[in-house]
């Protein structure tokens, strides 16, 4: 249904990941100040809304996702001063900034973790304690409250000496799980939402917020990699503590949540993010980039166009509003994934634009991670030395355990590490590629020469000035922002659907192959003004349209009007 009030629909989101955008003091690490220095780059590209990834004070045990200060700036970012002045700079630009809010664990060095270690502290019930099965600890995993496991493939207790108890961490062990099932932990979550609303944020990305309430502590009864799910995956304690923030919180402002959610099926996401039931706004899930994958991004399997159709038209039509992405701090860049990222490469430019084609004629509001509007590509990695991402490592230790070949776990890791994402911007061909006049805290990229922001904002037709095209493209047309999708077909390698809003349609056939693909199949050809082609800057032509449609070449799009 057409809504134009609600802002953050017709906006485009732009993720930046800080520590790898814009490094102004030369220390490595981005930070603050350089995001602020680049303001008008986004500006320029279209963006209305900034999602910023965390920038609170952190021990950075897993890259400031275990956080243990929520009202303070991490000074290797910068300070508070610093994150008003982006706050102020970015309004003056239209643009609004939401901010990660990770509240499903702290970091163990947080306030409330280390007075919850006193047993008879009034923060002991803050956090998740147990007392060693059998009340004898030392036994190895015999003597764990239970057989869950976590999420970076640890064991999910970790025994605390000072205490003589267990605590709970789904992710790593300095990441401790808060109690949900305590009012007050509730009541300090909505005091942090209420100190940055005030500040002028416009909403928050909810990390992990499907599995923040714990119903029960009994072992796991499904096998797998992850027993103990079903006692923690979106259960209904937790769509109450949602709702419960949306009445006493977020109402009373003009912002938005987007959810990153765990495993979550269709059914479950329109639970949490259906409007009559007031939780979240929108939610990231994953299917769509799963589609060539056997467990979760890890381990590969054939890609099928036919697959991503499916996904895509089960989650377009089944919620009500989408969060449309193919990149983020967590996901390999998608040139690399779904694409080709031989660069320099006509099969690398075609497929980076038909991607972004892809990413804006989908229902929902448009999420690009930084660098994907220049065709980024994953890292050049050469050995596991160079990746420091902890589940990389810990999932490397997992696999050898399992006699999983050295070469094939490198293979799978290089290709779905999470550092794939966290390289550092390629800002030019400079030293450092723009980003810092230091040593980069994680290796940039060696095509910086090639792909980087300053060379294509010159080129006219550069996949930058493509996604510029598009961002316009859509903000111009109700039929992309709120139209309705119907998928038309696959074969071959295209996928074919429609953007229809009254007598209005736009059609898209999109050619993830590397082999030429005919069109015949379709049901339904497709007509009206040729708008956009991937292989060429994007057009507005009544170019005879038997020749375009009967033949696409390899990774390339084409988009209709009708």
């Amino acid at each position: 249904m057409q809504n134009t009030n609600l802002w953050w629909k017709e906006r485009v989101v732009y993720q930046i990941y800080p520590r790898s955008f814009q490094d102004s003091n030369g220390d490595g690490i981005g930070d603050i100040p350089g995001i602020i220095s680049r303001l008008d780059e986004l500006a320029a590209l279209g963006i209305g809304i900034i999602w910023l990834s965390p920038v609170y004070r952190s021990p950075d045990a897993d890259n400031g996702y275990d956080i243990s200060d929520y009202r303070s700036i991490d000074p290797r970012f910068g300070t508070m001063d610093d994150m008003d002045a982006l706050i102020a700079e970015a309004r003056k630009r239209d643009i609004k900034i939401i901010m990660d809010l990770v509240i499903n664990h702290t970091s163990d060095e947080h306030e409330w973790f280390q007075k919850s270690r006193d047993k008879n502290s009034p923060y002991r019930d803050y956090y998740i304690w147990q007392p060693p099965k059998g009340g004898v600890h030392g036994q190895g995993r015999k003597s764990q409250p239970n057989n869950w496991t976590s999420f970076f493939m640890e064991d999910v207790w970790e025994f605390d000496e000072q205490s003589g108890e267990y605590y709970l961490h789904l992710f790593h062990k300095k990441q401790p799980d808060l109690n949900y099932k305590n009012p007050k932990v509730i009541e300090e979550i909505k005091g942090i939402l209420r100190f940055w609303l005030d500040k002028g944020i416009a909403g928050f990305r909810c990390d992990v917020i499907n599995i923040i309430y714990k119903t029960s502590l009994a072992d796991g009864k499904q096998r797998g990699i992850l027993p103990g799910m079903e006692w923690y995956k979106s259960q209904e304690g937790n769509h109450a503590i949602l709702q419960e923030l949306r009445r006493d919180v977020l109402d009373k402002y003009d912002c938005f949540t987007v959810g990153e959610t765990v495993m979550v099926d269709l059914d479950e996401a329109k639970a949490l993010c259906d409007t009559g039931r007031k939780e979240l706004d929108m939610l990231f899930y994953f299917e769509h980039l799963e589609v060539d994958r056997r467990i979760s991004r890890f381990i590969p399997k054939k890609f099928k166009a036919e697959k991503l159709l499916a996904v895509f038209t089960k989650w377009q039509q089944g919620l009500e509003w989408n969060a449309v992405y193919l990149e983020n701090h967590d996901q390999p860049r998608i040139v690399s994934h779904y694409g080709v990222d031989e660069v320099p490469g006509i099969l690398w430019f075609r497929s980076a634009t038909l991607l972004a084609i892809l990413e804006f004629t989908l229902r929902g509001t448009p999420f690009i991670y930084q660098g994907q509007e220049i065709g980024m590509t994953n890292f050049d990695f050469t050995s596991l030395d160079q990746v420091k991402d902890v589940e990389s490592h810990n999932l490397n230790r997992l696999m050898k355990r399992y006699h999983i070949p050295a070469f094939l776990r490198w293979k799978w890791l290089k290709a779905s590490s999470r550092d794939n994402a966290r390289t550092p911007v390629q800002w030019s061909a400079e030293d450092g590629a723009g980003f810092t006049t230091g040593t980069p805290w994680l290796g940039i990229n060696r095509n910086y020469k090639r792909i980087n922001y300053a060379s294509q904002k010159k080129c006219r037709g550069s996949i930058l000035d493509y996604y510029k095209k598009l961002i316009a493209l859509r903000a111009g047309s109700e039929t992309l922002k709120y139209g309705e999708f119907k998928p038309i077909g696959s074969k071959g390698g295209i996928i074919a659907y429609e953007r229809t809003l009254g007598d209005e349609t736009w059609t898209v056939l999109l050619n993830f192959s590397r082999k030429p693909a005919g069109t015949a199949f379709l049901e339904k050809t497709a007509t009206g003004s040729l708008l956009i082609r991937s292989s060429s800057t994007i057009a507005f032509s009544n170019a005879d349209r038997k020749e375009l449609t009967e033949t696409l070449l390899p990774y390339e799009a084409l988009v209709l009007k009708e």
